[in-house]
């Protein structure tokens, strides 16, 4: 008996130290396909991708499964180029648990529409850190898109919970961009395809120029949100100070940077409904702070937060 029991305790420590980190959900929307292709690829190629994710061991940490990253990658293919080649949009979201709740504060809500990539039904999904391009550029880029973003949800996720928590996950998006997939129509690795896109978004967050975002992302939630629901007046007073963090940021970098709007585009809901019931002080200053790092919500602030 104490052989079993022995065994069992052996077969969930395996488990344990092998658990992976994210709790993701990949859907393929084949909706807008009109060609003669046969959509049972993009089944078999969603079973795939949600595979790739789930179980490939992306850190050197032991994650249970109460901890595992909920985050979803929603794939719509927008055209198909040739046989076997398409084009699409990924739309990216994560959330992370606020303490002593059963809240998930968004942390990622991103579209990229620069997706293009080549998949043959039944072939194998590969990543390779050291080896990026991979033999072939198109068929590489799906796997490469996937692991930045992954590499971008576990940043923000560590960042969110230790200061410069996520400098490593960073880092290897970083190493994704600088030998990612080139030629072929393959577009959001370059600086030059746009001043908003995977190349930007890495580069901001590597650059010391804009270290001050990830004292932001920390401040926000463990000196923040992570209060919520045992004293709103500090958090208030912790947000009120990351929004005249961003604030500064902003105005030292300009509004080209991508950081900024990475980090507000998750959670414009959020930010209304910490300060809907302010003190009317507090809530004219966190409005008018926002309208200014957050423009494209501007209008929405105001009405919700008048």
């Amino acid at each position: 008996m104490k052989q079993i029991i022995t065994l069992i305790i052996l077969l969930l420590s395996t488990i344990q130290i092998n658990a992976q980190e994210l709790n993701a959900k990949v859907n393929i929307n084949s909706s807008r396909v009109t060609s003669n292709t046969d959509k049972k690829i993009f089944t078999t190629l969603q079973t795939a991708l949600n595979n790739f994710i789930n179980n490939r061991k992306w850190t050197t940490e032991t994650y249970a499964a109460n901890e595992k990253i909920e985050c979803s990658f929603n794939i719509t293919i927008s055209n198909v180029e040739s046989a076997n080649v398409f084009e699409a949009t990924i739309a990216i979201q994560a959330a992370r648990p606020v303490f002593n709740s059963s809240y998930k504060s968004p942390q990622i809500n991103f579209v990229d529409d620069k997706l293009k990539f080549k998949y043959v039904e039944f072939q194998a999904i590969d990543f390779n850190e050291n080896r990026v391009q991979g033999n072939d550029a198109l068929t590489a880029n799906l796997p490469a898109v996937l692991a930045y973003y992954v590499y971008m949800i576990l940043g923000m996720d560590y960042d969110s919970y230790e200061l410069n928590g996520g400098t490593t996950y960073f880092t290897k998006a970083q190493n994704i961009v600088t030998n990612a997939p080139s030629g072929n129509g393959i577009e959001g690795w370059s600086a030059f395809d746009s001043q908003r896109n995977r190349y930007w978004l890495s580069e901001n967050l590597n650059n010391q120029r804009y270290i001050t975002m990830h004292e932001i992302i920390y401040n926000y939630y463990r000196k923040g949100m992570d209060f919520m629901y045992e004293d709103e007046n500090t958090t208030r007073t912790e947000l009120i100070n990351c929004l005249t963090m961003l604030s500064n940021l902003k105005k030292e970098t300009g509004n080209t940077n991508m950081v900024i709007q990475f980090f507000m585009q998750s959670r414009a809901n959020e930010w209304i409904n910490v300060f809907k019931k302010a003190d009317p002080a507090i809530k004219l200053q966190a409005m008018n702070f926002l309208k200014e790092v957050d423009i494209t919500n501007a209008t929405k602030y105001e009405t919700e937060l008048k």
